[in-house]
């Protein structure tokens, strides 16, 4: 009986299906191999075929369902093993040259750059990353970073890492679907070994976007120019950190990342002066469609937009959207619509399958979707309609732009807590300031400055984009600089964001009764989240940093080095303090120690120069000895963490169960897939 309710709404389970099927993947801890894919490719297109034959089987319906799945299942694999690219298996140190193919800034604030073309030295061209990622810390020849030039430089790189604690953000499978094979710095010159060469499309299209940078930096000065460079070409090079910091913490960061908002703003002032536009000419409203001649000039300006920017995964996705939604408009379909919604998810999730992990595609898609439901409930609602078609129908569009702020801060809050464990308490506030000038000043005048600049009639459209930004960014610091304007978050359980977002999807796309089971999901997955605890030690991947949880702050061995771990092991605490002040609780922590924790001893050992008398003698006489520079396992009876042990595990988690103490690693978490383990078989060709 709930199942043929659902008559109608079925279309809309499709990426919901999907995404269980791309999370299964990627949940796994083995890479499925070739026999068992080819199964499961069998099973799908055996239950695919039955489905559409007993199309209108009371069964047909659980028979669809488990397709999707496993069709979810296998566009994951396919994605997984089409990007695969060479990883280079050890860490390198020596000549770097390469194709500069990206240009940004890395979390220390340094110029950062994609290579392609690599040459690594005397490293073989079939071992050679096809790209890499190389940051620069030393300030000489650093003008010869430009869009398709041959630089060198010498440097060293070494494979992606894995997380920073079980269970954390894995940067290994990030890396992999960017096709980066290797990261690493530099601290000599940069040499321009040719000029740049911009032969392929991209490159082209590279250097268009770093030359309009250019301009709108010349054009609108200071870190205002700057932020409207990052809106218009996704170039954040030069921005400063203080202000991302600032737009974090006041939640207006969504207003730098090119995604829905930009795209839908400018598609839609594009739309509305095309057909506005040519309102104003009496034969042409009259004969023309200018409604669709508007839609059609939209969708070509979102894909222009779409390649000026950088074609990144959220311009995408967005483009996708208001595509879908442009083309309802040419077929005179409904526009924003559950529907429309759901084809651009699955649109996406067949393109990219790994975006489903990512907080972008999570935050936007539960933004929209939240904002779509909530409006198809509004406007069958009789007080709604009053408002909107009454005498007060002006107070409509204010009331409007409040509950969106409120609807899709409340919908992202959750994923925004999870990835990034704060919570901006003044979010609406900030919103309810700062959006309208995005969408009524800023934006309007960025269309208005790119048609007029092929003419050079553009300063007083970028002066007034200027004046919108300015106002954007003081409203972000003074927002940020409020008493409480962010709440730390702890990070949850692996698997509570997507109870949460399933139990969500359930309460806004069921019909009937059984919706509200939607709420009980999403109620339980929250207390699980608040059940949460922390681990109560913490060991990097490399051994050097070492954090101790006690009386619910962490105290680490280091007050400088491994910073990013350091700083992810704090905020996965929910601890905005930083490194140092982390260090000082340490109280006597030293490079040889033991240490008693809940009736263990551990014992930790980091000089290289300790004789391993004195460390056989040191693991006799505790539970747990640490010793990162060990390459050899000891005779005594002790847990040894050496240096084999690290490498091949990752990171290290000790947790309390019960009156013992439990051991978990980063790759007990993440298993051995594709994206971890190439560079252990680089590794054995090497030796």
């Amino acid at each position: 009986m709930q199942i043929n309710a659902q008559h109608g709404r079925l279309f809309l389970w499709v990426p919901v299906c999907l995404s269980i099927g791309i999370g299964i993947y990627f949940s796994i801890r083995f890479e499925p191999a070739a026999g068992l894919i080819q199964i499961i490719g069998g099973a799908c297109v055996i239950l695919g075929l039955v489905a559409v034959l007993r199309w209108r089987s009371g069964n047909a319906v659980i028979l669809r369902v488990v397709f999707l799945i496993i069709l979810g299942f296998l566009l994951a694999v396919f994605r997984t093993h089409s990007v695969a690219e060479p990883v280079l298996g050890w860490r390198y140190y020596g000549p770097i040259e390469g194709t500069v193919m990206g240009i940004d800034r890395s979390n220390s604030n340094k110029p950062r750059v994609i290579l392609k073309n690599v040459d690594l030295g005397k490293i073989s061209k079939p071992r050679t990353p096809t790209y890499i990622r190389v940051s620069f810390h030393s300030n000489v020849g650093l003008q010869h970073l430009i869009p398709g030039a041959h630089i060198r430089t010498i440097g060293s790189v070494s494979p992606p890492s894995g997380p920073v604690e079980p269970g954390g953000f894995d940067f290994q499978m990030y890396a992999w679907f960017k096709r980066l094979g290797a990261v690493g710095y530099s601290r000599k010159p940069v040499e321009l070994v040719k000029p740049p060469d911009l032969n392929t499309y991209s490159l082209k299209l590279f250097d268009l976007r770093m030359r309009i940078s250019d301009h709108i930096r010349s054009r609108i000065k200071g870190q205002t120019g700057t932020f409207a460079a990052a809106i218009l070409t996704g170039d954040r090079s030069t921005i400063d950190p203080d202000i991302l910091q600032d737009l974090r913490d006041s939640n207006l960061a969504h207003l730098l990342a090119i995604s829905g908002l930009h795209m839908g703003l400018l598609v839609g002032f594009c739309f509305a002066l095309v057909r506005y536009g040519f309102a104003l000419i009496p034969y042409v409203a009259l004969k023309w469609p200018t409604k669709k001649i508007g839609a059609v000039v939209a969708v070509f300006a979102g894909f222009a937009y779409l390649q000026i920017s950088g074609a990144a995964v959220a311009t995408e996705r967005a483009f996708i959207m208001v595509t879908v939604m442009l083309v309802g408009v040419i077929m005179d379909k409904p526009v924003i619509t559950l529907r429309a919604v759901a084809l651009a998810a699955t649109i996406l999730l067949v393109l990219h399958p790994e975006s489903l992990s990512q907080p972008g595609f999570q935050m936007s898609f539960a933004a929209t979707t939240a904002l779509v439901a909530s409006f198809e409930f509004l406007k069958h609602q009789t007080y709604w309609q009053r408002l909107q078609f009454g005498r007060n129908r002006f107070v409509q569009p204010i009331i409007a732009l409040v509950i969106s702020s409120f609807i899709a801060g409340a919908a992202t809050a959750p994923f925004a807590a999870y990835h990034f464990n704060q919570i901006a308490q003044y979010g609406l506030l900030a919103n309810l300031s700062s959006v309208p000038v995005m969408g009524m000043l800023v934006m309007p005048a960025a269309v208005l400055a790119g048609v007029l600049s092929v003419i050079g009639l553009d300063a007083i459209p970028f002066w007034i984009m200027g004046v919108g930004i300015d106002w954007i960014l003081g409203s972000a610091h003074w927002v940020a600089g409020l008493n409480g304007s962010v709440m730390a978050v702890p990070q949850g359980q692996v698997g509570v964001l997507p109870l949460i977002g399933f139990g969500a999807v359930f309460f806004i796309l069921w019909k009937g009764y059984l919706r509200w089971v939607g709420v009980g999901i999403c109620c339980f997955a929250f207390t699980l989240w608040t059940q949460t605890e922390r681990p109560v030690v913490l060991i990097s991947d490399t051994g050097r940093l070492l954090g101790i949880l006690h009386n619910g702050e962490r105290a680490l061995n280091r007050s400088k080095g491994s910073g990013f771990a350091a700083s992810v092991w704090l905020e996965n605490d929910g601890d905005r303090k930083g490194q140092e002040i982390a260090a000082f609780r340490s109280d006597g922590f030293s490079d040889v120690m033991k240490i008693n924790l809940y009736n263990k001893e551990i014992g930790y050992v980091w000089p290289k120069s300790t004789p391993i008398t004195d460390i056989e003698n040191i693991c006799s006489q505790v539970d747990i000895l640490i010793a990162p520079n060990l390459k050899d396992k000891l005779s005594a009876g002790c847990f040894q963490i050496t240096k084999p042990y690290l490498r091949y595990q990752g990171a290290v988690a000790l947790t309390l169960s019960g009156q013992s103490i439990h051991i978990k690693t980063a790759r007990q978490v993440t298993g051995e897939r594709l994206w971890n383990t190439w560079w252990l078989r680089k590794r054995a060709d090497k030796s």
